[in-house]
């Protein structure tokens, strides 16, 4: 079983006894240099009162074992509180023998509940596209590819009809269906008939419209507390609004097999079993309540947990607020060909191969523009070249250019190896960890803080990305889209910062084949863990920049 950080925390913190947590994963390069957990002395008095923890405590913490526990080295108070050390060659050695394990996401032992994603963006073409909008459709589309990563069967709705839209979504690298045949809607059409309210005062329907169903006695139902806008009233239903429902209920009826994954539906796959999850602008989120109410409305069968994950509002510093999807794909990318012109004196325009890279970059710098902030949160877009700097630490391309890299350094191994200067790898069972220390005195430990602050931790936080609060009270619900993004920009910086100063392919000396095999091994589990991560974003990784 793969060593955890939850499980080791788990374990810390019931060996301390009733009560709730108090221990923590210490982060920052200079409290490594001599701990890896703490439990702070204020948290530690108030389980303890004024005495100090009891020796049997400690000796218990030493020698904590079971699934998932990282193996213990040392324990001892300190003026911040407990201090605890791994036995760091243990860890490096069971997280870097088994580095699959390290590098994709934790299945889990229950299938959990069905998810549709509705982004109603989707319906209209990419022109019509604003950017909170696109937000609201990169949200959409990494959240599912969590999910699925995870073996939550998901549905995505809707099937897109534009027939420019499916073509935009592959340059932004989206993965979403296109539409086949439309839903019928005569059922919902029928007890539409049914529920419509008279017009008042013989008022004018728009062409197209049925009629005009009042909500307020649903949203009294409902309850105003859950979220609801106190506003809503009543909703004019039309063919386009039964065509929307007609799709989303067969979405949840006609659960079919998701023929990539080879996953077939539960057996129990009712309603019940089922959460729709709307990724909505702030912009369309007052028409999605209305549509979630007349769904309930019109259809006995609707699920009952329908969820609203809103996307905050996208700002744009000195730029009019008209701007447009596919005018700010164009400018990013107009921008990564002009920073590449600038950096190798020529312009690459004709160069199929680079002009790939070029896209791959500009998609790269839009979603760590646009998922690196929480979702519900607004959002301020600088659009000067800038942010598509490798020099900066904070965008996708400097994560890919880290990721080219990385590439590099193994192809130069591969090539060395192959004139003789280097030995084949050896058998990763034979490989001595106890040589991985950092050198350099600043910043200290390197290479452990490469596998604790990145390996080690990254199931967990695959699995956080992919968690939805089901049975959360209320209309809303949030997820943690902005993970992966920061996550790869902090092990982009730390993997950078490592590389600058250790020499990694080193003279062809034997007496030191063996550091170089063990970091190589560290830097392998590293260029895993960054694949994985790039590949719940859509993007693929490079070999050159």
């Amino acid at each position: 079983m793969r060593l955890g950080v939850e499980e080791t925390l788990g374990a810390l913190n019931a060996a301390l006894g009733p009560g709730g947590p108090v221990w923590f994963k210490e982060t920052r390069a200079r409290h490594l240099r001599v701990r890896d957990f703490l439990a702070p002395r204020r948290a530690l008095e108030a389980r303890f009162g004024d005495d100090q923890v009891p020796e049997r405590v400690v000796h218990a913490i030493v020698g904590l074992q079971g699934p998932g526990v990282a193996p213990v080295l040392s324990c001892a108070p300190t003026p911040a509180g407990l201090a605890l050390q791994l036995r760091r060659s243990a860890v490096f050695e069971r997280v870097l023998g088994a580095v699959a394990a390290y590098a994709a996401p934790t299945v889990p032992a229950a299938p959990g509940p069905r998810v549709v994603l509705h982004c109603p963006a989707l319906r209209g073409s990419p022109c019509a596209l604003r950017l909170s909008q696109l937000r609201a459709v990169l949200v959409a589309d990494h959240l599912a590819r969590a999910l699925h990563a995870h073996r939550v069967s998901v549905r995505l709705v809707p099937a897109v009809r534009d027939p420019h839209m499916p073509t935009f979504l592959q340059q932004l690298r989206v993965d979403w269906p296109a539409a086949s045949e439309r839903a019928a809607t005569e059922a919902l059409r029928s007890r539409a008939l049914a529920e419509l309210t008279p017009a008042r005062n013989a008022e004018a329907l728009p062409p197209g419209a049925l009629g005009r169903v009042y909500l307020k006695e649903l949203v009294d139902e409902r309850g105003r507390t859950t979220g609801y806008d106190p506003n809503l009233d009543s909703c004019l239903v039309t063919e386009d609004l039964l065509a929307v429902l007609a799709e989303l209920q067969q979405a949840v009826q006609d659960w079919a097999e998701d023929s990539s994954l080879g996953l077939a539906a539960a057996p129990d796959a009712g309603a019940d079993s089922c959460m729709v999850v709307h990724v909505v602008s702030c912009e369309e989120e007052f028409q999605q309540q209305k549509l979630d109410l007349v769904w309930w409305k019109l259809d006995d069968q609707a699920p009952l947990r329908q969820k609203h994950l809103v996307c905050g509002p996208v700002k744009v510093a000195g730029a009019p607020g008209t701007l447009t999807a596919p005018e700010y794909y164009e400018l990013r990318h107009a921008q990564v060909c002009k920073a590449s012109a600038l950096k190798r004196g020529r312009d690459l325009a004709q160069d199929s191969a680079w002009m790939e890279i070029f896209r791959v970059l500009c998609v790269a710098t839009i979603k760590f523009e646009m998922l690196s902030t929480a979702p519900q949160s607004q959002l301020l877009l600088a659009l000067a070249d800038s942010s598509i700097s490798t020099k900066g630490t904070k965008s996708g391309t400097f994560v890919m250019y880290n990721c080219a890299r990385l590439a590099t350094l193994f192809e130069g191994y591969k090539c060395s190896m192959e004139q003789g200067l280097y030995p084949t790898f050896p058998p990763v069972s034979s490989l001595d960890f106890s040589l991985l220390h950092d050198e350099h005195p600043s910043p200290p430990q390197g290479e452990w803080l490469l596998l604790f602050n990145s390996i080690l931790p990254f199931p967990d936080l695959l699995s956080q990305t992919a968690a939805l609060p089901c049975t959360a009270p209320g209309l809303h619900i949030t997820a943690r889209t902005e993970m992966v993004c920061k996550f790869l920009v902090q092990l982009s910086m730390d993997f950078s910062s490592y590389y600058n100063r250790v020499h990694i392919l080193g003279e062809p000396r034997p007496h030191l084949f063996g550091q170089m095999f063990a970091r190589l091994q560290l830097l392998r589990a590293v260029r895993e863990v960054l694949h994985t991560g790039l590949a719940m974003l859509g993007l693929p990784p490079l070999s050159h920049i």
